[in-house]
This record gives structure tokens, sequence and C-alpha cells, in this order.
């Protein structure tokens, strides 16, 4: 099992050890001494981390999230990282986003679209980590687009949604295809599948090309 970044624990909840984060709730998750339960069911990210995959993550880094929805990961990311840029496209989820990030100083949001990072280039600064969890075809291209924030050697964590891209093929292939096109633009350091918690989702640790 790989180390946790600081600030992210194995916490007791209801006699259960669970990963959390600390700092206010958001999607009802249980709390205990100013820990929230991280629920890897709900999270790509929590799921990584729950099967053993070496994030890389220490706790601290600057992040650019994409895919942010209402805020049940970004939320735990801005617990323990330092500035999280949260990108989601969809008006409702993102006033959710907007509550999630009322307490949290670290947590920005922005309306905009990940597929088009030169809408929110003039925001975002350069990034250590790019984090996505984006429900949409093309989810590798999305990613390397994204890769202008990230310097040299800098971090990306992904969950490949395999119905996202095509609802009949076999995952396996859709999973190939997507990786091929991830290194155009990163060096693939890890794969897992995130079974149990998420079916046909595959978690991808990568590190960006020089």
């Amino acid at each position: 099992m790989s180390e946790l970044p600081a600030g992210v624990e194995r916490r007791p909840f209801d006699g259960e050890e669970r990963l959390a984060t600390q700092g206010p709730p958001v999607y009802g998750e249980p709390t205990a001494n100013g820990w929230r339960a991280w629920d890897a069911r709900r999270s790509k990210l929590g799921a990584m981390l729950e099967t053993g995959m070496d994030t890389g993550l220490v706790g601290g880094e600057t992040v650019l999230y994409l895919g942010a929805a209402s805020g049940t990961t970004v939320s735990h990311v801005a617990d323990f990282a330092g500035p999280t840029y949260a990108i989601e496209f969809a008006a409702r989820p993102a006033r959710d986003l907007l509550d999630a990030a009322a307490p949290r100083d670290r947590l920005f949001p922005l309306l905009k679209d990940a597929r088009t990072p030169e809408t929110y280039a003039h925001v975002v600064e350069p990034v250590d980590v790019v984090i996505q969890d984006v429900a949409t075809r093309g989810q590798a291209a999305v990613a390397n687009a994204n890769a202008r924030f990230l310097d040299e050697g800098g971090l990306l964590l992904a969950a490949i949604k395999a119905r996202s891209e095509d609802v009949v093929a076999d995952p396996s292939a859709v999973f190939e295809r997507e990786l091929d096109t991830l290194r155009e633009a990163y060096e693939i350091r890890e794969t897992a599948r995130l079974e149990p918690f998420h079916e046909d989702h595959l978690g991808v640790v990568a590190r960006r090309r020089g």
C-alpha cells in the first residue's frame, strides 16, 4: 500500500477505518473530530488511493482539477493540497461546487469547459498536478490539452471512463486507445482498474514529457 499524502489519513468512523481529510462536510459524509470520511465509491481519486496506486501526491501541491462536478472529490483535494483550481462546465453542479468552495480559501471554482483550456489559461497559474475526472469522449485529448499547465515532470492523475468513450466496445480496448493518446504528452507510470469502487474505469498516473 502506497503512502498517503500529508493531510490524508485513515481514521475510524463507526468502527471502520476509512480515508479522511480535515474540513467541513460536503456530501453528507460521516465526520468525527474535524475529519470527514472520503467515500471511494463516490470519488475516482479516492478509489486510486484505496487500491494502493502510487499517485505521487505528497500534500501541498498546486492542483488543476478537471471535471469538478458538485465538489465531492475536489473538496477533499483542497483539504490537503495547495491552491486548487476546479473546472466544471455544467451550471447546476457548479452551484454546488461554489457551496463546497465557500469555506475553503484554497479552492477556486471556474465555470469553464476542460476541452478549451485557452479560456482559463489567463486565470490558472502553472500547477504541480492535473487531476482529471471528465465524463466526455476524448478524455485523453482533454488531458493532453491541459498539459500546458504542467512543467516537465508534472503529474497527471486521470480516471478513464470506458463507457464515456464507447458504450459497446470492450473496456480494455478503450483503455489502450486512450493510453496511446496520452503517451503523446505523458509518460505513463502506473495504471489500475478501479473495481470494486467504479466499474469500467481505469486509474492512470502519468508524468508530463519534456
